[in-house]
């Protein structure tokens, strides 16, 4: 008997969301900050499979961080930073562990948007430590999360871009990822409604005429 179709299509997503957010990472494609992988990161904890959900999202991250700095960028394949930006990554898919696909559509997108916050501040708060041009007290990490450095887009344009992707693909990914289960068999939820028959013997009688 074949798989229902909506059961070959939770099979399959996990590899189509990778692809997609691959893509999404084009130079230029999209604005900077605005990623697909917050919402494959979190979806990926929360919905992937536990064979696929970390080595999936985080080795596709990486090759195509190392063929866009050989390729496009023309710089050094791998640079101690891009070390920070995978720890994040991995740390919003151990947040994606914590929900399921029984969590409520509105907890997964809300679960999402935490995860890209968390990824900007852990991000930010290491540019702040690594750049020279911040004050390394209260002042300088305010500034790098909200102005950045001189000569770029602020810091909380970035900000905005990453809430508005991370919001979106997870909704989108959560949203496909739901769609595509398996309703409850209509046998199974009939046996669950009707009640339980009293064991034999046990089964009332009318009474009778004296």
């Amino acid at each position: 008997m074949l798989p229902p179709m909506s059961e070959k299509w939770s099979k399959w997503l996990p590899y189509l969301f990778i692809v997609l957010a691959a893509l999404s990472r084009w130079p230029k494609l999209f604005p900077s900050n605005f990623s697909a992988f917050y919402g494959l990161a979190f979806c990926a904890g929360a919905f992937f499979p536990r064979t696929m959900k970390w080595w999936l999202p985080l080795g596709t991250v990486v090759f195509t961080d190392i063929l866009l700095n050989l390729f496009y960028y023309h710089v050094n394949a791998f640079t101690p930073g891009m070390l920070v930006n995978y720890a994040a990554y991995g740390g919003i898919i151990w947040f994606g562990t914590r929900f399921s696909r029984r969590s409520s559509f509105v907890r997964l997108l809300s679960g999402g948007i935490i995860g890209a916050i968390f990824f900007y501040l852990i991000t930010n708060t290491a540019s702040w430590l690594a750049n020279p041009e911040y004050t390394k007290d209260l002042s300088g990490w305010i500034i790098a999360l909200t102005k950045g450095t001189n000569g770029y887009p602020t810091t909380l344009e970035f900000f905005r871009n990453t809430l508005l992707s991370g919001g979106l693909f997870t909704g989108l990914f959560a949203g496909a990822m739901k769609l595509s289960e398996a309703p409850e068999p209509a046998e199974e939820k009939e046996a669950q409604d009707e009640p339980a028959e009293a064991p034999d013997g046990e089964k009332g009688t009318e009474p009778q005429d004296a």
